[in-house]
């Protein structure tokens, strides 16, 4: 059951392009330290399951460098991470701090599947600039640059990845001293 924020019927202003901005890279920073941990998770597993030794080989041979069961767990640890954040509180720890949150239009929280579309949403741009980026060298700053900032900033209130998921990030009220 989503979680009601405020009443359907009083509005919260948007939140800014420069909060959004801040916001990212705040839980960029967490996202590091998340995934060095699932990194550091992974690595014990693999190595544990096909014994120390040949992991070590492996790792020495260069055999481990891309592995694709460990990309698929640190995409699937950031999900849940940031999933967890925005169909509970409707805020990450970055979000807290800039006070901004993620919400539908009617106030109450979004979804799981809202979020997998706002992550996936993100993931593809980040992936494709990327992607373009190791095809075209620097000259992909001139697409890439764009394109993250048309990910995230707000046109009439609604970034891209608002408008996948349907819902919208809005400025939260300084909470009344008591």
């Amino acid at each position: 059951m989503p979680r009601r924020f405020h009443n359907a019927e009083e509005l919260l202003p948007p939140a800014s392009a420069l909060k959004r901005a801040l916001a990212i890279i705040y839980d960029g920073l967490i996202s590091i330290a998340v995934l060095l941990v699932a990194t550091w998770i992974y690595t014990m597993i693999a190595g544990w399951t096909t014994g120390w030794d040949k992991y070590e080989q492996m790792a020495e041979a260069g055999q481990l460098s891309g592995d694709p069961g460990l990309t698929f767990v640190l995409f699937l640890v950031l999900y849940l991470f940031f999933a967890y954040f925005w169909t509970r509180l409707g805020q990450t720890l970055g979000m807290q701090v800039w006070r901004i949150r993620i919400e539908n239009l009617d106030g109450t929280s979004v979804s799981w599947t809202q979020a997998l579309f706002r992550y996936g949403t993100a993931a593809a741009v980040v992936f494709l600039t990327m992607l373009a980026g190791h095809y075209l060298g620097a000259v992909t700053l001139l697409i890439s640059v764009p394109a993250i900032i048309a990910l995230f900033y707000p046109v009439n209130g609604l970034s891209l990845t608002d408008r996948a998921s349907n819902s919208m990030v809005v400025q939260v009220e300084k909470a009344a001293k008591k």
